[in-house]
C-alpha cells in the first residue's frame, strides 16, 4: 500500500514539474500567461484596459474548454501583476513572473518607460515578451525574445509631422514633452526630426521639457506662445494632456494642438472635456465608427464595463490573439517550460498578415509589426472618429 501511495505521489510530483501550475496527475495541464501592468501610479486607466482585455480573452478560452494546443487541452491561468507604473516595479515584475510563477510567457508592460528595463529581463531570461503599447525601438532592439502589438516612434514622428503639413501647411512647430520618460522623449525627438526635414532646420520653433509629476506647464506654454509656433505637438499620457490643452487655452493659445497615440484613453476627454475637441491626434484604431471584428470588440467591451475600450485595449487583445496564435502554432507542448517558451519565441517571429482589430500585421526581424496608423479626430461629442489612415 505504502508503495503504491509513493508512486501516485511521483506522479503528481511529475505533473507538476513537466507543467508547471498543474495540481495533481490527473488535472488538466495549465498554461501560465504573465500580465505586467501599471494598476495604480499615473496612468492606472491602462492598467485597467490592459486587464479587462485580458480577462476578456480569457472568457473565450475557457468557453471553448481551455486552448487547443497539437491536439491537447490546455487550461490556461492568467498571472496579473501591478507594476505600479514604475520601472523598477515592472523589472521585479517580470522577474517573479518568470523565475517564481515560470510563466509560458507575458504580455505588457505598455509605456515605453516600464517595457523597456522589463523587456531586458525578459530577453535574459530568454522569455517571450509582447508589450501591446510601447512604441520605443528600444523595447525590442536587439531582444529576440520580446515582440509589441503596435507601431514605432520612428515611424509614428513623421505620421504626425507630415499629417499637420498635409492638413494645415503649417512651418513652425513647438513641442512639449516630459524629458523623464522615454516614450514622449524619444516620440518627440522623432517628430523634431521629421518637422525640420520637410519645413527646414530651425522650424520647430520652441523644444520645450518637463519632468514626470510637474502640473504647471505656464512657464514653457509662454515661451511657446512667444516662439510664433503654428502648432503645438505634445506625445503625453492621458493625465498631463489635459492639463497641457487647458493651461495653454487659459494662456491664450488657439491654435491647433495635435497630440500622439497617448492620447487614446478613455479618461483623456472625460479630463479634458471641451477644451479638446476637435483636435487630432496619431493612434493605432478608431472607435467610432468601427465595424466588423473591432466594432464586436468594442461592443463587448463596452456591454461589460460600461465604456468605450482606448487603444490599449484594443492593443492588448490583438496581443493576447497573437500569444494564442503561436502557442498553438507549436503544433505541442513539452512541458519544459524553457523548451516551450523558445518554441513560443520561433513561432511568434513567424507569423504574417495576422488579422487583428487594430489592422494586419506582420512582424519584421527585430519583433515590431508592420502595420498602419489612424488619425483620430476629438468630435464635439467627445467621441474619437476616425479622419483618416497613414500606412508604411
Amino acid at each position: 500500500m505504502c508503495k503504491r501511495l509513493l508512486l501516485v505521489g511521483m506522479l503528481a510530483l511529475a505533473a507538476t514539474f513537466l507543467f508547471p501550475g498543474v495540481r495533481g496527475a490527473a488535472a488538466v495541464p495549465t498554461i501560465r500567461i504573465g500580465i505586467n501592468a501599471p494598476l495604480t501610479g499615473d496612468i492606472p486607466k491602462v492598467g485597467e484596459g490592459t486587464k479587462y482585455a485580458a480577462q476578456m480573452w480569457l472568457e473565450d478560452i475557457n468557453a471553448a474548454g481551455g486552448l487547443d494546443v497539437g491536439g491537447k487541452k490546455f487550461k490556461v491561468e492568467l498571472i496579473i501583476e501591478d507594476n505600479e507604473s514604475k520601472a523598477e516595479s515592472a523589472v521585479t515584475v517580470a522577474t517573479k513572473l518568470i523565475t517564481e510563477d515560470e510563466v509560458l510567457a507575458i504580455i505588457g508592460p505598455q509605456a515605453s518607460k516600464q517595457a523597456v528595463p522589463a523587456g531586458e529581463v525578459a530577453n535574459n531570461y530568454k522569455t517571450p515578451m509582447i508589450s501591446p503599447w510601447s512604441t520605443n525601438p528600444d523595447t525590442t532592439k536587439d531582444r529576440p525574445y520580446v515582440f509589441r502589438g503596435c507601431f514605432l516612434d520612428p515611424f509614428q514622428g513623421p505620421v504626425a509631422a507630415n499629417f499637420i503639413k498635409d492638413e494645415f501647411g503649417f512651418k513652425k512647430a513647438a513641442v512639449l514633452y516630459d524629458v523623464a520618460s522615454d516614450y514622449p522623449k524619444g516620440l518627440a525627438e522623432f517628430f523634431k526630426k521629421a518637422w525640420e526635414e520637410i519645413n527646414g532646420p530651425g522650424s520647430v520653433v520652441a523644444f520645450e521639457s518637463f519632468t514626470t509629476k510637474d502640473v504647471d506647464f505656464s512657464s514653457q506654454l509662454t515661451k511657446i506662445i512667444q516662439s510664433g509656433a503654428d502648432v503645438l505637438f505634445t506625445p503625453q499620457y492621458y493625465n498631463e494632456v489635459a492639463l497641457i490643452v487647458q493651461q495653454a487655452h487659459q494662456l491664450g493659445w488657439d491654435k491647433p494642438i495635435v497630440g500622439s497615440d497617448s492620447w487614446g484613453s478613455a479618461e483623456t476627454v472625460k479630463l479634458c472635456g471641451k477644451d479638446c475637441y476637435g483636435l487630432f491626434f496619431s493612434t493605432h484604431y478608431a472607435a467610432a465608427g468601427a465595424t466588423g471584428a473591432t466594432k464586436e470588440f468594442i461592443d463587448r467591451y463596452n456591454a461589460k464595463y460600461g465604456y468605450v475600450p482606448d487603444d490599449v485595449g484594443a492593443l492588448t487583445w490583438d496581443s493576447m490573439r497573437i500569444l494564442q496564435q503561436a502557442i498553438q502554432d507549436t503544433g505541442g507542448l513539452s512541458g519544459d517550460v524553457k523548451k516551450d517558451r523558445q518554441a513560443v519565441r520561433d513561432a511568434l517571429a513567424k507569423i504574417k498578415n495576422f488579422e487583428g482589430i487594430t489592422g494586419k500585421m506582420t512582424f519584421t526581424e527585430d519583433g515590431d509589426p508592420i502595420k498602419c496608423a489612424v488619425i483620430v479626430r476629438i468630435s464635439d461629442k467627445g467621441e474619437f472618429e476616425f479622419y483618416k489612415s497613414v500606412c508604411p
